[in-house]
């Protein structure tokens, strides 16, 4: 018999600690990219601090008794991978016990709500931890999202690159919309001739595509030039990361 849970605590006796059994999270990975490629999901990328989170739950799942998310005293999945050094815009847990890694994979494939983390199209990240203890298999697999680390000068770029489709030129000094993206509010002063006519500023996970607002300002045909600016993303919680931006139209 496999146990599953996808949230809640529980409560048990501290049993005998259990060893780690590398091999088994290796081959969970395998079979969770062989299910993803098979629903047209991206490969799942190894992540080392991810690991070392499912690796801490999965000790204390394993001593604690009864599977659970979270157990007392301890930080929520989001702190857990936070502290390890994990980054991302997104972040899952599967947890289980069985005995063996193919039977937890099945179990997981067939309960909606963790097939539904297992083959999450936005995830791109796991680190897997399983932990052998009273002859079972207990296994953690936390994924997530990532948010690589970008040099301003690059996410300005990537916005850049949105914008230009429009016709409106970009100018190459970020300096005013570097000093716009790190206030809440307000038109910066003009620029030499140019006199600055519009401004947004947003916060986001992903430089896939433009506000909408933004995108009909740039489709109004009012504005001839853009300036854009990255600064750091503000009241993000712990282990979460964004990209903060401003454009100012002219």
């Amino acid at each position: 018999m496999i146990c599953l849970v996808l949230a809640g605590t529980a409560s048990g006796a501290v049993a005998q600690a259990g060893r780690m059994v590398p091999g088994a999270g290796e081959q969970l990975l395998a079979l969770a990219n062989q299910s993803r490629a098979q629903s047209g999901a991206g490969r799942l990328q190894w992540d080392p601090a991810l690991a070392e989170a499912a690796r801490r739950h999965c000790l204390r799942m394993a001593e604690e008794g009864p599977i659970a998310h979270r157990y007392g005293g301890e930080p929520s999945l989001e702190q857990r991978a936070a502290q390890a050094g994990a980054r991302f815009a997104l972040i899952e847990e599967n947890v289980a016990v069985g005995p063996t890694a193919n039977e937890i994979h099945d179990e997981w494939m067939q309960s909606q709500g963790h097939r539904e983390n297992l083959l999450n199209p936005q995830v791109n990240r796991v680190g897997i931890a399983v932990v052998a203890s009273r002859g079972v298999l207990y296994a953690v697999a936390d994924y997530t999202e990532q948010v690589p680390a970008i040099a301003p000068s690059a996410i300005e770029a990537r916005v850049a690159s949105l914008i230009q489709p429009s016709g409106v030129s970009i100018l190459r000094d970020s300096a005013l919309a570097r000093a716009a993206c790190m206030t809440d509010h307000g038109v910066p002063s003009s620029r030499g001739g140019l006199q600055p006519r519009f401004v947004m500023r947003w916060q986001d996970s992903q430089l896939r595509e433009l506000p909408q607002a933004l995108v009909q300002k740039l489709a109004s045909g009012r504005y001839r030039a853009a300036e854009v600016g990255s600064c750091h993303a503000r009241d993000v919680d712990a282990g979460f990361s964004a990209y903060r931006i401003a454009v100012i139209l002219f």
